[in-house]
């Protein structure tokens, strides 16, 4: 190790090294502390240039046609629009290919509505069935209050706010969806039907409800139809006699 001793102000060492002044050690390092002021200097320039007003220019853009696509709205564009984009050579069309479903959606009800005084297709969709095995009953029996019960009513019997036992704003009563027998063999796509297209004073709800939620809905009543059949024929049915009454007391009282 080199051992360093100060003669006369300057630094040396014992092994015939160069002898480096003070001044000359100071001048050494002034050309690394100017460069490094610059580019402090040349940072902030460019600092300060890039705030300076809002900047439209994005600059060079390696394929463009693939970081900016062209800002049409889905559904936005109208006939006369796309006729328009035509003339320029540019085919759009904001319609979905038919058949289409979005990722996963249930299978689309293909029976189309049926027009003015047909009923062709209303017939047909009485062979459609609830795709739905399985459903959250409480949300179903939600939608239901939330879409329906306004006018057939929370227990399905038609007396809706909207009948109110005829005090109401409709003068027609709903259909009484459980506890008549023409509505409770309605077939389930017939239902469906009615919901997606509307039927007679009932509008259409394919707005309000999506095709799952219908299906939920429709599986609701039919499972409180099916409560309500049990239980009409529960009561309808024969009651037991008891013991020591009736036929069988004549039989004892005969023997």
């Amino acid at each position: 190790m080199k051992k360093l001793t100060i003669q006369n102000g300057q630094w040396a060492a014992d092994r015939n090294c160069k002898v480096t002044t003070e001044a000359e050690r100071v001048e050494a390092a002034t050309p690394m502390a100017s460069i490094f002021k610059l580019m402090l200097v040349v940072v902030a320039a460019a600092s300060f240039a890039g705030c300076d007003g809002v900047r439209r220019d994005p600059g060079k853009v390696y394929m463009p046609d693939m970081a900016y696509s062209r800002a049409y709205e889905t559904y936005s564009v109208t006939d006369s629009m796309r006729e328009e984009l035509a003339k320029r050579g540019i085919h759009f069309s904001n319609v979905p290919v038919a058949g289409t479903i979005k990722r996963g959606e249930l299978f689309p009800f293909l029976i189309e509505k049926d027009k003015e005084g047909d009923t062709t297709n209303y017939h047909a969709s009485q062979a459609v069935k609830n795709p739905l095995t399985s459903f959250d009953t409480v949300e179903a029996e939600r939608l239901y209050l939330v879409n329906c019960a306004i006018c057939h009513g929370p227990k399905m019997d038609g007396n809706g706010p909207l009948y109110k036992g005829g005090n109401g704003p409709f003068a027609a009563k709903p259909a009484t969806l459980v506890g008549d027998a023409r509505y409770e063999a309605m077939p389930e796509g017939q239902m469906f039907y009615s919901a997606t297209y509307g039927k007679n004073k009932m509008g259409s709800y394919a707005s309000q409800l999506n095709t799952r939620q219908r299906w939920m809905v429709i599986g609701y009543i039919k499972s409180k139809q099916g409560a309500g059949k049990a239980a009409a024929e529960t009561s309808a049915a024969p009651k037991p006699l008891e013991t020591g009454t009736g036929a069988k007391a004549d039989t004892a009282a005969k023997k």
